[in-house]
């Protein structure tokens, strides 16, 4: 059996917290390739590395005195390193990165820097073989990630070694210049060292023992997900809901792995797994809850709207052509509404009205603004019944108006929209209703 184990920033960062990771490592023999992140905080006020390295990398670049910067981040590897009571030394690699700071190698190769002097100092604390991430992670020339080279490579050289260290965040183009997967990317090489090494099962180390039903910043001490489903994840992910960069999930979705996530402060938590499927029953009838603010609805009327053919093509046209993404777009007999990001559509707003009266003839238009869409996910929903009933009677009981409904003929997701002032009050209405209560 193969573990791939991923480390998240706050995992390592710190002498203390590199213990930690070599216990988990130690107690399971399983754990054969290891993806590190950059140091993260050590504390609420501290700075994590990698923010730490842009801030230098753009010093360099405006020519001006990197160096004190670049100073700092070599005293928090040293003071893992004398932390962990290491005879070893980042001189020469520090050396490197002074001399391509100063030839402006790159924002992408700064950025990855962190994961890199990471991997070294982890992969000689717990006795692995070290593999660069830029000699197996392969990007094309346009920088776009090349997952077919990439996992030919990766696995080749994974063949070669028993146990290593690989780097999460960053690869490189065939000739070498170093490119860097989205911020949380780390989470991504995990993914595909997990895929490459045809591993049994990834762990995603994190500060969290597991998936959480909701945000704890809006409910307090909410209960772990035990099982979620990938689909179910996407859902989440999609409307705010972070633990996992949601591009990790379609290497390992390919090969049918779990995804296991644990926490590395409290090791024997089962977690959360994320799995293709499961005849488990969910605990509760929904999985979770996740939502966003700022949006505008545009309502549009029409009479006889539904007769007419290529109407809704029209009006989205009208999006499109002032590069405009839309989130949802609910309709009846006569009105059709296409939810927005109202930060994006304020600065086009004009532009957006004057394309669909001139595309689509509409009788009138009408904005509403400062709006909140909320997810409530669950695969448990397509056998209860009542569900969507449930989630009115809540809001309704917590006097909150709902704008919008919305659900996918999936019934594995209800989309609601409410006021922004509404938002946090409908989050705990709907967790009270489905998790505390169980009404």
């Amino acid at each position: 059996m193969i573990k791939v184990v991923k480390f998240g920033g706050s995992s390592l960062a710190s002498a203390e917290q590199f213990r930690k990771v070599k216990e988990i490592l130690s107690a399971d023999s399983k754990r054969r390739y290891v993806v590190p992140s950059a140091p993260g905080k050590r504390h609420k006020n501290d700075t994590k590395v990698t923010d730490m390295l842009y801030t230098c990398y753009e010093l360099a670049q405006a020519d001006g005195d990197y160096k004190p910067v670049l100073r700092k981040i070599r005293a928090r590897y040293n003071e893992i390193i004398n932390g962990l009571k290491l005879n070893m030394s980042l001189d020469d690699e520090f050396a490197a990165i002074e001399e391509n700071f100063k030839n402006k190698a790159g924002i992408d190769y700064a950025a990855s820097r962190g994961e890199y002097l990471n991997g070294i100092l982890m992969s000689r604390y717990i006795g692995y073989d070290f593999i660069d991430a830029a000699e197996v992670i392969r990007f094309d020339k346009k920088g776009n990630f090349d997952p077919d080279t990439t996992n030919k490579i990766l696995k080749e050289r994974l063949k070669k070694t028993e146990r290593a260290v690989i780097p999460g965040f960053y690869g490189a183009t065939a000739d070498g210049q170093v490119k860097t997967f989205s911020r949380g990317g780390s989470d991504i090489t995990g993914s595909i060292v997990a895929k490459a090494s045809k591993a049994d099962l990834y762990e995603n180390w994190t500060d969290v023992s597991g998936f959480l039903i909701a945000d704890p910043r809006i409910i307090e001490k909410p209960q772990v997900i035990k099982v979620i489903t990938y689909r179910e994840l996407r859902e989440l992910s999609y409307m705010g809901a972070t633990v996992l960069h949601e591009d990790a999930i379609f290497p390992v979705r390919k090969e049918g792995i779990p995804i296991n996530i644990k926490n590395t402060n409290a090791p024997d938590d089962p977690g959360t797994f994320i799995v293709e499927s499961t005849c488990q029953k969910p605990e509760f009838t929904i999985t979770g809850i996740a939502g966003k603010q700022g949006f505008v609805a545009v309502n549009i009327e029409k009479d006889m709207m539904n007769s007419e053919i290529g109407f809704g093509r029209k009006v989205l046209a009208a999006f499109e052509e002032n590069q405009i993404s839309f989130e949802h777009t609910p309709s009846g007999i006569d009105t059709f509404t296409v939810f927005v990001h109202q930060e994006e559509f304020e600065g086009k707003e004009q532009s957006v009205l004057s394309a669909i009266h001139r595309l689509a003839e509409p009788d009138s238009i009408d904005l509403e603004a400062d709006l909140s869409l909320i997810a409530v996910v669950g695969r448990g929903m397509r056998s209860t019944r009542g569900t969507a009933g449930r989630i009115f009677s809540a809001l309704a009981h917590a006097n909150i108006n709902v704008k919008m409904i919305d659900q996918g003929s999936s019934e594995l997701n209800v989309i609601i929209g409410v006021s922004n002032d509404d938002f946090v009050q409908a989050i705990r209405a709907i967790y009270d209703i489905f998790v505390v209560t169980r009404l």
